[in-house]
Order: structure tokens, then C-alpha cells, then sequence
């Protein structure tokens, strides 16, 4: 057990692995919301406690389970982003071998956190029923409005479409091992919330408001037994861009021993030009390499992310998406020269970009692949649909509407 200090409420708590559940009487969903997985970030770990404390007091009828799991436990009681290793960035398929096969060691700090973290996961998915949703929540560095980052299966996104909060798409793609793409990778519903700059106490308010929401929305708690209109509009109200849908396009990557700094006053979601000063990398000035809207910019001494830039997705494409993705348009693909199939399990595409130069990035976006450059004419991409477990969520609430 450890002591967590909140500077936006100037208070701590005490936590361990399991901050706390609640059980219902009658079987249905199994919620699991993961707070502080970066230890600088625990609006999420004490909105967590608040709303289970608030569960308890009002005696609140459930269907199905609601688990809150701490994330890097040691980096919370230090106020530190991590020791060695982002643990939400530790996830990859080689380090995830090692956990299932125990061969994995626990190394430093961080390595110790994932190892208790995966058995806790892994022990709620086998003793509890589905279907499973999992919620990880997050604060940024930089001054931010509320938003969703989600992995771009149909599942995912048609799930994510009730909060009243702007989504990010594709984010899974710059980034190597986080844990919400272990989890889709397994089939899952998950996905991020970020709820404002880590110290604002709104961040917590937001969280609280976040957690309730998805309560009502798996149909683990009727509308009725909370304030539900005043949880809506606490996110709709706090969002300039409330159900918009993004996607990123480009990543600014930071190396742990290189000096970067962002232009002072920057934040989330905000406008900028091509060519536009955006920061300062080992001396040298980076600009903006289209306009588009600063994402996540890094304020912040640890992080790999120095910013990203995003674009609208415009709802005519979504549309489209859907449509190609259930037809299995995909499947049609290897008829073209320069696109095979990787195994007989037709999950992943390597494509010879020399030969097959008019399926762009975007295309393959569009059919439910993400992407992976191997070299300079060759891409591996994996279809996100193809682990979803679509028959366990077929008569959720929110899938029969």
C-alpha cells in the first residue's frame, strides 16, 4: 500500500493494486478503469476512490462488476511520470511472450508494476464474466478540454460515441507497447480518457464524471439512480470541440537524453500553420510540417511525445469506413499486384509500396488497418477488426439501440 498526494486537492490517500470494486447482484459487465499508470497523473487514481466511496455510501443497485486498478504504484507515492521505463509504453508483443511464458524478470521499478498489473488483469478475466471494458485514465502536461483516445475498431468507436468529449483516432500507430492496444489486441473494448492538465482540480471533476458515464453506458447502472444530466454536461460543457473525431498524421519523437522544449502557452487542440515554430529539438527549430491542431504537447521533463499533430475526420469517411470494413472490402486486396497476405490467418497485409504506390496510409486507415513501415517501400498492416470480440458485446445496451 502506498500514500498518493493530490496537489489540485491537497490531500492523499492510501491505495494498493485493487483501489477498490463493486459487486452487483446480478451478472452482467465487467468494468476495469486503470488510474495512474504514469505516476504524475492521479486525478484518475482519486476520482476512482471518490466514486467507489460514493457507491458504497448510496447503496447503488449494479449489474455486473466495476474493478479500479492502480497503475505504476511506486511512481505515484513519488509524484514521478516512471523510474525507468514508461509503463504505458511496455506493452509489445516480445515483453508480453515474457510475462505469459514468467520468464520476464523483474528489473527495475516499472517492470515490477507491469508484472503486478498484468496478473491483476489477467486474474479478473478469468474469474469474472464479460463482456469486458476497460477504461484507462490519464491528465496531460498542457492546459487540454476532455477526449477520448481510442484504437479504430468498429467495436471501439461505435462504443466511444456516447460521450459527449472529442475522439482521437490511430494514436495506437505512433506508439510501441501502450496498454490499450495489448488489451484490443485480446479483443476488448478500451480505450484512454484524458481529463484535463494534471494538476487542475477539474480534471478530477471530469474523471468523476467520466466513470459514472460509463457506468450508465455498459448498462452497469441505470440513469436513474444518478444525476446523470449533470455528469453529461460536466464533459460536454468543458469541450470546445464536444464529438468531433480526429486522427493524427504526424509524431515529434524525443529520445530520454536530447533537450526539447515546446513554445511557451501552447494548447491541446489549438490551431497552427505549416511552418509555423513549434518547438526546440538539440537546438534546432521545429515547425509545423502541415496545419492541422497541436496534440499533447510536452510540458513536461519525462515523455517521449514532444507533440503530435492531428486533422479532422469528416463524418462522410466514417461512413465509408464502416461500410468497406463490413463488407470485407480487405479481402479482396491481394488480387492486386504488390499485396499479400502475411499467414493463412489473413489479419495482415505486407504491402510493396514501389508496386502498390496508389494504397496509401490513408486507405489502408479507411479498411481498418493500422500501419508499420519495415523500410523504405515496404509496409506491414494489421487489421484492427480482426480480434474484436463482437459476439460478447452483441446484445449490450448501447449495441441493440
Amino acid at each position: 500500500m502506498v500514500k498518493v498526494y493530490s496537489k489540485a486537492l491537497k490531500e492523499s490517500i492510501k491505495i494498493d493494486r485493487i483501489i477498490g470494486s463493486f459487486k452487483g447482484s446480478i451478472q452482467g459487465p465487467t468494468l476495469i478503469f486503470i488510474g495512474g499508470i504514469h505516476g504524475n497523473e492521479p486525478a484518475g487514481v482519486f476520482a476512482l476512490d471518490q466514486v467507489l466511496k460514493e457507491l458504497e455510501k448510496q447503496e447503488l443497485s449494479c449489474i455486473g462488476n466495476i474493478y479500479a486498478i492502480s497503475g505504476n504504484l511506486q511512481a505515484l507515492e513519488s509524484g514521478k511520470r516512471y523510474y525507468k521505463e514508461d509503463l504505458n509504453r511496455v506493452w509489445t508483443s516480445d515483453r508480453m511472450n515474457g510475462l505469459c511464458s514468467g520468464t520476464i524478470q523483474a528489473i527495475n521499478e516499472d517492470v515490477y508494476e507491469q508484472i503486478g498489473i498484468y496478473k491483476t488483469i489477467i486474474k479478473i478475466l478469468e474469474t469474472e464474466k464479460g463482456p469486458f471494458y476497460f477504461f484507462d485514465l490519464h491528465t496531460t502536461s498542457s492546459k487540454t478540454t476532455p477526449f477520448l483516445t481510442v484504437n479504430d475498431s468498429l467495436l471501439n468507436r461505435k462504443f466511444t460515441m456516447q460521450y459527449p468529449v472529442p475522439m482521437i483516432l490511430g494514436i495506437e500507430e505512433y506508439l510501441n507497447g501502450p496498454l490499450l492496444s495489448y488489451i484490443n489486441e485480446l479483443g476488448y473494448i478500451s480505450f484512454g480518457f484524458e481529463g484535463g492538465q494534471h494538476n487542475d482540480p477539474l480534471s478530477i471533476k471530469n474523471h468523476v464524471a467520466f466513470i459514472y458515464l460509463s457506468m450508465i453506458f455498459t448498462g452497469c447502472i441505470d440513469k436513474s439512480q444518478i444525476n446523470y444530466h449533470y455528469y453529461y454536461k460536466q464533459l460536454a460543457n468543458s469541450c470546445e470541440n464536444p464529438n468531433q473525431i480526429f486522427e493524427i498524421f504526424y509524431r515529434h519523437n524525443v529520445q530520454s537524453e536530447e533537450n526539447f522544449s515546446m513554445e511557451p502557452g501552447f494548447i491541446n487542440f489549438q490551431k497552427v500553420n505549416k511552418n509555423q515554430k513549434l518547438a526546440t529539438h538539440n537546438a534546432q527549430t521545429i515547425f509545423a510540417p502541415k496545419s492541422g491542431r497541436v496534440f499533447m504537447p510536452l510540458y513536461q521533463n519525462q515523455g517521449d511525445d514532444g507533440f503530435f499533430v492531428i486533422k479532422e475526420v469528416l463524418p462522410l469517411f466514417l461512413h465509408l469506413s464502416s461500410l468497406l470494413r463490413k463488407i470485407r472490402f480487405d479481402h479482396i486486396l491481394p488480387i492486386f499486384p504488390g499485396i499479400r497476405w502475411i499467414s493463412n490467418k489473413k489479419d495482415a497485409l505486407r504491402v510493396n509500396l514501389k508496386v502498390a504506390r496508389f494504397f496509401t496510409k490513408q486507405f489502408f486507415h479507411l479498411i481498418g488497418y493500422r500501419s508499420k513501415q519495415i523500410d523504405k517501400t515496404h509496409l506491414i498492416v494489421k487489421n484492427r477488426e480482426t480480434a474484436s470480440r463482437k459476439k460478447e458485446y452483441k446484445n449490450a445496451v448501447w449495441n441493440v439501440k
